[in-house]
């Protein structure tokens, strides 16, 4: 005797080897079809900044291959005094749940960093340990090329590593948020220090408190002469990427992060979206950044154009 019990038992299985039947026929299965992974906000990037600095939701998956469609693996940089756990947030659930597999370090970390502020070390130093992070990756993945996004110093330490340490050869595209490319006036302190002779003693305290990484971006540091000693424009090889905002007070002019050479495109925020006002700080957060950024890591047209919702911090 068939009971009411038995029919929904079997309206249950047919319903379920229907929904296989769909996804198999559709090249997923079932277990592929998980709910995407949430983006974190400014809550969340505050308490990771203190609690779980290396947290990185999507990232670190040593077990990820890349896909034909996104073959290169993107390593993430923060910036300066910031950290992975709090930098990207919003990014890196975005870049997995489009298929990517995402890596990142906190860089230049040293005895004042306590774990979690990261850029304190020399930048040469932060170059090297991305060059470390690249074979790593490419150990772990078989690729042949990844993909940088860095912000602020994490978009200025790859420079190095592409211009002195033979990057150029192993990134497909470098996507810069905010970088301090050229250095930096610190709206016009370090200009002020240079003018009155005063900038060595600056690095000097700088290196006493641990944390020469943030005046190596000074425009004027031995570091950033060095960088652009065999001038401008950046090497072949890689397609990069600069999103840059007018608020920016940190990196200052705003102007002096542009890139010039071969393969670059460079963003302004207001150029896109005039009402956009994130700051330096604000990007980490800013929905037409993370457009841009997906754009560009997906070789999409140059006339991109984001959907001006979802702005970043203002003007820090």
């Amino acid at each position: 005797m068939t009971t009411p019990i038995t029919l929904v038992r079997r309206a249950g299985t047919l319903v379920a080897a229907a929904a296989t039947t769909v996804a198999l026929a559709v090249g997923t299965s079932p277990a592929a079809q998980a709910a995407p992974l949430p983006e974190g906000g400014l809550i969340e990037a505050g308490y990771n900044y203190a609690f779980a600095p290396n947290a990185l939701r999507g990232g670190n998956d040593w077990d990820c291959q890349p896909t034909a469609a996104h073959p290169n693996p993107v390593i993430l940089l923060p910036g300066t005094f910031a950290n992975i756990g709090a930098n990207f947030v919003k990014l890196s659930p975005r870049l997995k749940n489009n298929g990517y597999c995402v890596f990142g370090f906190t860089h230049g970390l040293n005895a004042a960093s306590l774990g979690r502020v990261g850029g304190l070390a020399p930048l040469k130093t932060a170059a090297a340990e991305l060059d470390a992070f690249v074979e790593r990756v490419q150990a772990a993945t078989g690729a042949d090329k990844v993909d940088i996004v860095g912000h602020s110093g994490g978009g200025n330490a790859p420079m190095w590593y592409i211009k002195k340490l033979g990057g150029a050869s192993e990134v497909a595209h470098y996507v810069g948020w905010a970088p301090s490319s050229h250095g930096t006036t610190l709206n016009g302190l370090a200009t002020l220090a240079d003018t009155l002779g005063l900038l060595g003693f600056v690095t000097g305290v700088a290196n006493l408190l641990q944390f020469p990484g943030a005046t190596d971006q000074t425009y004027a540091s031995d570091y950033t002469r060095e960088l652009w000693a065999d001038g401008n424009q950046v090497p072949a090889g890689p397609k990069y990427t600069v999103i840059y905002t007018k608020q920016d007070r940190v990196v200052t002019p705003y102007t002096s992060q542009v890139l010039e050479g071969p393969g670059v495109t460079n963003i302004l925020l207001q150029d896109k979206c005039p009402w956009d006002q994130a700051g330096h700080v604000g990007v980490f957060n800013d929905g037409p950044t993370m457009q841009l950024t997906l754009n560009a890591l997906s070789d999409g047209p140059a006339s991109f154009q984001p959907q001006c919702r979802d702005f970043g911090v203002q003007f820090l």
